[in-house]
């Protein structure tokens, strides 16, 4: 299922999180408890209960929303979901421990290993830049990151969303147009930690990033672009972010 951020659920989420940032946490929690009991279907409230269980002051209520989650997200079987096992698991486990459970805590730790693995995302997937290619040429890690100019990235980043590749390709700091290139990763990869469990579980925005090249095998030209505000808002959050790029 493709991430969406106009989405009711997301959205109410988002304001969520936007409490939490102010401290207004109890107007957080009705937030997410909103998405709860708005969600239609087991992707929007495995999103709901992953942001209720994060909230919970009671040991036993977050393992119990925890859980929750974990069966939705098995219900759902989806590549973006899957990425938010590992932090399922070792959340639960946490869980335990703190409830004395030693033997199940060390069954949700050993589970947590054992759901890490490379993505099997089969694509198609898509990097947006402002640079002028062609098909055939390859896109390589050890340039500049468009969000620190000083940081040489060890790594190239794609993902399966046209919409996402093509926001990339709007914040990319250059006057060219505007480009989303199809590409084909010509070795390994991994979901990009910096996304990957940090606001929302699992991989939703399906990106991912890689040490070997990148090949381009075509170009598309529609995707659904952003508004002149929205990529103002965009930067904005961008320039705010103190966070440090997991490179």
């Amino acid at each position: 299922m493709e991430f969406n951020p106009h989405n009711h659920i997301i959205q109410l989420c988002m304001q969520g999180m936007q409490n939490e940032e102010t401290g207004n946490f109890e107007a957080a929690v009705q937030l997410f408890f909103k998405a709860w009991s708005e969600a239609t279907n087991d992707f929007e409230r495995f999103i709901a209960a992953w942001f209720v269980a994060r909230r919970q002051l009671k040991n036993a209520e977050r393992l119990k929303w925890y859980e929750i989650a974990l069966e939705l997200a098995f219900s759902v079987d989806d590549e973006a979901v899957r990425a938010a096992f590992p932090s399922l698991y070792l959340n639960i486990a946490d869980c335990y421990q703190t409830l004395g459970d030693i033997d199940r805590a060390k069954h949700h730790q050993a589970m947590a290993l054992a759901s890490v693995s490379q993505p099997a995302d089969g694509g198609p997937f898509y990097h947006g830049t402002r640079a002028d290619l062609k098909v055939g040429d390859l896109l390589t890690a050890g340039y500049s990151s468009n969000y620190q100019s000083d940081l040489i990235m060890n790594h190239i980043y794609f993902t399966a969303l046209v919409n996402g590749a093509g926001l990339a390709a709007a914040l990319a700091k250059d006057d060219a147009p505007e480009r989303v290139y199809i590409v084909e990763p010509m070795g390994s990869f991994e979901d990009d930690p910096n996304v990957t469990n940090k606001k929302f579980p699992g991989n939703p925005t399906r990106s991912y990033r890689t040490k070997e090249p990148l090949k381009i095998v075509g170009e598309v030209s529609e995707w659904l672009r952003q508004t002149p505000e929205q990529l103002q808002q965009w930067r904005e959050k961008l320039a705010a972010n103190n966070g440090e790029i997991i490179n």
